[in-house]
């Protein structure tokens, strides 16, 4: 390791402003955890192609950190920026961003990053006296080779890091970009106007259908006894479920993730019992044109309902899951006090969750000859916010779906079950 260097950088504006939902939405869930939990940091890493020097690698981070007011941002209890109600978001013109410099010692610089990236992600931010990102860059032969970053979820999400990403070409070689999209202040101001109101309305409404029509409990048969830890998740990898996938949202006109959906919802509707299935969908509200280039936090939660009847074709529930998970997008922005508020009013909403990590829409790198799947642990906890959650994973070569699960409702035996079942059900389907 060499000594840090500090990158200065100075951004189009300053100031201070209420939180964006999304912003709320998150702080909301760290106001669950304990003081400098790092649970929603999120390690990233960038590598760095071609030949780029020290200097311009480091001239690309100060513009990227100008250009994106989300990178600049602290957020500080409201009385000390004059404002009493509750938390305020911060943006500062000017500072400098500290970074380490490492230099990789025979290591794969693009692995050590990595391992770097989760050792700066392991320490929570101090969210009002911390810049909401740590980064170090490693060096392999005197050029910098990767960057590690941690970043605070209160400044980005998934689909943000997509934008850096795509930017960082652009950033590196000085080209011009044209202006960010809108920022965090701008789409705060946005949400407290008439339309933000207006937006905020019509989503409650459609959250107050489905809470009204979920049923509750999620399993209809008592729960049974839990293992120790009681969450379990298992993980599985199968291109051929991804293949399958592919071919079945072609014929059905749907999207890749209606069709995983689709399936879920059903095999979720014979376990639990219930003819009508709710979850709650973590919704990337990027379908705003105007937003999908924005570096911020904008994830919410949709709910999403759907009624499954007994030898329904598969094909039917995927178009009606399709149809339901558009509706469930488009309201899926809303203040999240008023959500609480309508949760306190009308009950606890679903704890089934939905959750399409990918940046693609499909598979674009499938072998040609697609393995089945293969079941595999990925950890155990005492305690989580959700009965029953389905992650479908970011690979690009292979089909990975994470689900977790209460073992008293759902025994280890039976998520494995279940995950196997999802490649079985899919796989037939697309071969008749």
């Amino acid at each position: 390791m060499t000594s840090p260097v500090t990158v200065e950088f100075t951004g189009a504006r300053s100031g201070d402003g209420p939180l964006t939902w999304g912003q709320r939405a998150i702080w909301r869930l760290t106001e669950w955890l304990p003081p400098g939990d790092p649970y929603f940091n999120m390690p990233w890493v960038l590598p760095v192609h071609g030949k780029p020097g020290l200097p311009a690698v480091l001239a690309a981070l100060a513009r990227l950190l100008a250009r994106h007011d989300s990178l600049r941002t602290t957020w500080i209890p409201g009385h000390l920026a004059g404002d009493p109600a509750g938390l305020v978001q911060r943006v500062a013109g000017q500072g400098g961003l500290t970074v380490e410099l490492i230099d990789a010692a025979g290591t794969r610089p693009r692995i050590l990053a990595g391992e770097i990236a989760a050792e700066l992600a392991a320490k929570g931010f101090d969210y009002a006296g911390e810049l909401p990102l740590r980064c170090a860059v490693v060096m392999d032969g005197g050029r910098p080779r990767a960057l590690a970053f941690a970043f605070t979820h209160m400044a980005v999400d998934g689909r943000a890091l997509d934008v850096i990403a795509g930017e960082w070409p652009r950033l590196l070689s000085g080209e011009p970009l044209p202006p960010a999209a809108p920022q965090p202040l701008d789409l705060a101001e946005e949400e407290r106007s008439p339309a933000g109101t207006a937006r905020c309305e019509r989503a409650m409404r459609y959250w107050r259908a489905a809470l009204e029509r979920m049923p509750r409990p999620l399993f209809a048969t008592p729960p049974g006894t839990p293992e120790e830890p009681r969450f379990v998740k298992l993980g599985m990898e199968s291109a051929a479920l991804g293949a399958a996938v592919t071919g079945l949202a072609a014929r059905w006109e749907v999207s890749t993730s209606s069709v995983l959906l689709g399936a879920y919802a059903s095999l979720l509707s014979r376990l639990t019992g219930r003819g009508t299935v709710a979850l709650q969908l973590i919704v990337g509200n990027r379908h705003d044109p105007r937003l999908a280039p924005m570096v911020a936090t904008l994830v919410q939660d949709g709910i999403f309902v759907l009624d499954v009847a007994p030898g329904q074709p598969l094909a039917d529930v995927v178009r009606a899951a399709h149809r339901g998970v558009l509706a469930a997008y488009r309201h899926a922005r809303y203040d999240p006090a008023a959500q609480r508020a309508l949760i306190e009013e009308t009950g606890a909403p679903p704890t089934a969750y939905f959750n399409d990590v990918r940046a693609a829409a499909g598979w674009p790198n499938l072998p040609r000859h697609p393995a089945p799947g293969r079941i595999f642990p990925v950890g155990a906890w005492p305690e989580v916010d959700a009965e029953v959650f389905c992650t479908v994973g970011p690979a690009t070569h292979t089909c990975r779906l994470d689900l977790l699960a209460d073992t008293a409702l759902l025994p280890r035996e039976s998520i494995e079950a279940t995950l196997g079942e999802v490649e079985t059900l899919l796989v037939a389907e697309e071969s008749t």
